[in-house]
Parts: C-alpha cells; structure tokens; sequence
C-alpha cells in the first residue's frame, strides 16, 4: 500500500497472477480543518487516518486474494478498531503499568517505576513483534513490506522503477512506521515520568489520555530524522533501523512486482513531496 499526495492505491496480486489495484484520492479532515496540520497536531490525525486507510487496505487485499466475500464496511472497520485499541490498552499500557510493581528495588522512586514501566512495555512489544512474525501470514506481510521500502529507496535515487533496480536496495528505511511506534515507546517513558507515581487505575487512564501528546511529539520527530542528513540525528534513529530488520524481510520478485505497481498508481510529479505509509 503506497500513498502519495494525490492518491493512495494498494496493488494486491490475485490467485490467477494478475495485479489488481484499489486506486482512492488521498484526502485529509486536516484540509477542511487548516489547524490539524500544526506541529503535533497533524501526528494524532496522521496516526489515526493511517489506521483507517491500514484497515481498508486489508480488506480490500484479503478480498482480492479470495479470502472474504466481501470488503468490510465502515461500521465493520471501527469496531475492529475499537476492539484492537482496546487489546493494545490493556497490553502495552495497563500491563507494564501493573507489572511494575512485582520488581523488587524500586520502592517509591517515581523516576524509576516510570523507567521499568517503559523497560517492561518495549519488551512486550519486540515480544510481541517477534511472535507474530513467526506464522507465515506475518511473514508474507513483513516480504511486502520490505518491498515497499526498497521500493521507495529507487524511487527516491531517481532510478528506473524495474525489479532489477529495486532488488539491490535496502528495505530499511528512516520513515518507516516501524521507527515510529518505537519512537512512541522512548518518548511515553518521559512523558509520563511528568505524572509521577498515582494509583494503578489513574495510570492507566493518564496514559490513554496523554497518548496524543505522545503520538504527536513522536511524529515530529520522524519526520526530523526523515529529512535530517545529521549524523546525530542518524544515530539515534539507529535502533528504529534495528528493528526493522524484524518488521521486514527480503521479498520475492513477484512481490517487488506488486509494490512497484503500487507506486506507480501514485506516483507524483517532480515538484511534489512523496510520502510513503
């Protein structure tokens, strides 16, 4: 899935071989609310119509590839949304949260309840990269992804867009949405040491409210380190980099063909930036 200034598409290659490509204008509540696009703001509205266009993306692919009848409504696609918000409340905020209590030493040292609180939900989350990326759906999702990224990286060395081209470059890349969520990761553990140390229940419910805050200091930041040529800035986007070569792996030519194709649906002029989600 590939989205540009002007379109999003999403290429998906069916049972019989052929390409098939799902082609929308990409549009934003932030062009009808001019103030959504102020720094900060315009993370939480990126982070949440990415989950939107996520969700249509694997609707319309799983339907493509003859797995659903039929693509999700928009009812569909909120509780699905809904419910994984949810799990990931209750996994990467109320359980590290609560965990934290169990390990010995701390005492009443705010700094370093918040500190093993953020240890312990980075853990959870490599944890739970890690397993997902053992099935063999998840394995797929993650060759498809690193084509996107190597994908882009041609497109951004102004090289032609060919399989051959595509093959010999990274699938690490510093915008990826990877980097981000780690980057969320680092940035909560300082946002919420501001709290100090309330009850269980007002932790949780600070950390689901100031969750925005989060998201949206994270996004600036990537967007710094996808456009910085610092060679510090580079070094503390590292590890985002590390992580990626667990949310990727080396994909096929037949899916390097898909990704291109993808791109191509949206490609931009020369004038225009390019942004790949």
């Amino acid at each position: 899935m590939m989205r540009g200034p002007g379109y999003t598409a999403t290429a998906v290659r069916e049972p019989s071989g052929s390409i098939v490509v799902n082609k929308e204008a990409t549009t934003s509540i932030s062009d009808r609310f001019p103030i959504l696009k102020k720094p900060f703001l315009r993370g939480c509205v990126s982070l949440y119509e990415s989950l939107i266009i996520g969700m249509k993306a694997l609707s319309f692919s799983a339907k493509a590839a003859g797995e659903d009848d039929e693509e999700m409504s928009n009812t569909e696609i909120a509780m699905t949304m809904a419910f994984s918000t949810v799990v990931a409340i209750a996994l990467f905020l109320a359980l590290p949260t609560y965990a934290t209590k169990w390990i010995p030493g701390i005492g009443d040292n705010h700094v370093a309840l918040n500190l093993v609180e953020g240890v312990i939900r980075l853990v959870l989350f490599l944890l739970y990269i890690w397993a997902i990326g053992l099935t063999a759906d998840i394995k797929r999702v993650f060759q498809y992804h690193g084509a996107e990224h190597k994908t882009i990286h041609t497109y951004e060395s102004d090289m032609e867009l060919t399989v051959e081209n595509v093959r010999n470059h990274s699938r690490l890349h510093a915008r990826c949405g990877t980097n981000f969520l780690l980057i969320v990761m680092v940035v909560s553990i300082f946002v919420f040491a501001f709290l100090g140390w309330p009850n269980l229940l007002e932790r949780i419910v600070s950390r689901v409210l100031l969750m925005p805050v989060v998201a949206g200091i994270s996004y600036e930041m990537i967007r710094i380190a996808g456009r910085s040529e610092n060679s510090i800035v580079k070094a503390l986007i590292t590890p985002g980099l590390w992580l990626q070569y667990m949310t990727t792996r080396e994909p096929d030519d037949d899916q390097i063909e898909v990704a291109i194709r993808a791109l191509q649906e949206v490609r931009p002029s020369e004038e225009d930036a390019y942004e790949e989600d």
